[in-house]
């Protein structure tokens, strides 16, 4: 199944500190699961000020239940840096998945 995550950074003045602190887990983790399939899509969401404020990605896991055990390791949610997640099915149009067919 696929899944379009936007997640929101807290609003609080460590915010930022939190994310750069669990950047380089959160990248790595993203790479892993990019060659697995399993992240298909990601990018910062920015303020206005070009701040990163969240995150939003595309995954593809197996089930819901599959996707939450991995937010339950993701860095971003452990080390607290997202604080409100919002996550809907979707489908990937077959263009994109090409990418990923080989």
């Amino acid at each position: 199944m696929q899944f379009i995550i936007t997640a929101y950074d807290g609003t609080d003045e460590k915010a930022l500190d939190r994310r750069l602190g669990a950047r380089e887990d959160h990248l790595q983790g993203v790479e892993e699961r990019f060659k697995t399939g399993e992240h298909l899509y990601g990018a910062a969401l920015l303020d206005e000020e070009g701040k990163m404020i969240g995150s939003v990605m595309v995954v593809d896991y197996p089930s819901r239940e599959a996707l939450d055990g991995w937010l339950k390791v993701e860095p971003y949610v452990v080390q607290n840096v997202w604080q409100k997640i919002d996550i809907q099915p979707c489908k990937v149009a077959p263009t994109f998945m090409k990418l990923y067919e080989g």
